[in-house]
């Protein structure tokens, strides 16, 4: 791969010309790594729900042409001018967020102590990166403020630094995660976004004790990592709730073991597993984005100790209310991003979980189409058919 370095590389995309219209697949112009960056060869993908609420650019400004897709595994054609812990043939993650560890707040520091972090990336417990935090709005690269693709000269638009509906992308390489060779990538792709959310927010935030009570609110893909999570970590019971009869068969596999649907109870949902727990579940995590959801998700773990995480991205209005009384009585609310999980520290670790068979992935993967078909994974996504969809580039 190394003889393509430097140069421009000429491959397919899956082009988003205009909103809720059907990708195109068009032969893309992919310029090299400038410094700081990477290029990768990818090599598969998969479809994520954001893809899809950006794609109908419904409720956000519209920003096209555009490549989407931003779970994915792939392998580093070349790299840029001050990357030092990457090169060509790695195998790795792209991830929409990322660890600069070079960041200005470090920088402008006047102690001769600093180790050029950030106060996030030196953080234990925060992975929201000042300089690499996502951010949807961006459609080009901060380098220097422009695009890698384009079609006869015509920039096309990046997707949170990402792109990965394009055979060769470029990417910041704090936003890329080294991983085992041996790890496959058809698999491992899907921890580069919401199986990993889901599954931090329960092992990294929630952190339940092992016999303990867990809620999952909201049984789609991220909530079902929140439930593996769950399983992993010893939980007794996992309670599952969600509006949509129809997840419930699927949630078994994820070690949910009793599911509550919102509309069979004349009372609210929190009453219903309070009544089932005898006084509410020792942690719930939820992943949906409705405000009821999570003010359910709150009022329904137990005074004392109970703690209640919230994943799921409300709308830009809503605003969340409860009595004062719920934190009087000493329940805890938090929130996460990406599961708490540092994309280059962290990562490698959780690729391993699943490598040593303590982390199931393939129970996610319920349907794979050729990079040709892509429009079929939208398919599946809008209709509710399954979890994840791999993406085979190059066929």
């Amino acid at each position: 791969m190394s003889s393509t370095a430097g140069q421009v590389i000429c491959c397919k995309a899956a082009v988003a010309w205009e909103a809720g219209k059907p990708l195109v697949i068009e032969e893309v112009e992919v310029a090299p790594p400038q410094a700081m960056e990477v290029r990768l060869k990818i090599l598969f993908t998969s479809l994520c729900h954001t893809d899809v609420y950006f794609w109908e650019a419904k409720g956000q400004t519209p920003l096209f042409p555009r490549i989407f897709g931003h779970e994915a595994g792939g392998i580093v054609e070349s790299a840029g001018e001050g990357v030092t812990d990457l090169k060509p043939g790695d195998h790795v993650l792209p991830v929409f967020t990322g660890e600069c560890k070079e960041c200005r707040h470090c920088k402008s520091e006047e102690s001769n102590m600093c180790d050029l972090e950030c106060r996030h990336c030196k953080s234990e417990e925060s992975n929201m990166c000042d300089l690499l935090r996502i951010n949807t709005d961006r459609g080009v690269m901060l380098n220097d403020g422009k695009s890698r693709f384009s079609i006869r000269g015509q920039p096309i638009y990046h997707f949170v630094g990402t792109s990965t509906f394009s055979e060769y992308t470029v990417v910041h390489a704090g936003c890329v995660a080294k991983i085992n060779p041996a790890a496959p990538l058809d698999k491992v792709c899907v921890l580069s976004c919401g199986i990993s959310t889901g599954l931090g927010a329960t092992l990294n935030v929630a952190k339940p004790k092992k016999g303990s009570s867990v809620a999952i609110f909201g049984l789609g893909a991220v909530g079902l990592a929140a439930a593996e999570g769950a399983r992993i970590a010893g939980a007794s019971r996992i309670i599952g709730v969600d509006l949509n009869s129809k997840r419930f068969d699927e949630a078994k596999k994820f070690g949910v073991s009793e599911l509550v649907n919102p509309k069979d109870h004349d009372k609210p949902v929190q009453e219903v597993i309070a009544e089932m727990t005898n006084g509410g579940v020792d942690r719930s995590v939820e992943c949906t984005g409705s405000i009821n959801a999570m003010i359910s998700a709150f009022e329904c773990v137990h005074d004392g100790w109970g703690v209640a995480v919230l994943v799921g991205v409300p709308n830009k209005d809503d605003s969340f209310k409860t009595h004062p009384m719920n934190v009087l009585n000493e329940k805890t609310l938090k929130g996460t991003f990406f599961g708490n999980y540092k994309p280059r520290s962290d990562l490698p670790s959780v690729v391993e979980k699943y490598m040593n068979k303590e982390l199931e992935l393939e129970k996610f993967i319920t349907h794979e189409v050729p990079f040709s078909e892509i429009n079929k994974a939208f398919e599946y996504m809008l209709s509710g058919a399954g979890l994840r969809c791999i993406i085979r580039m190059g066929a």
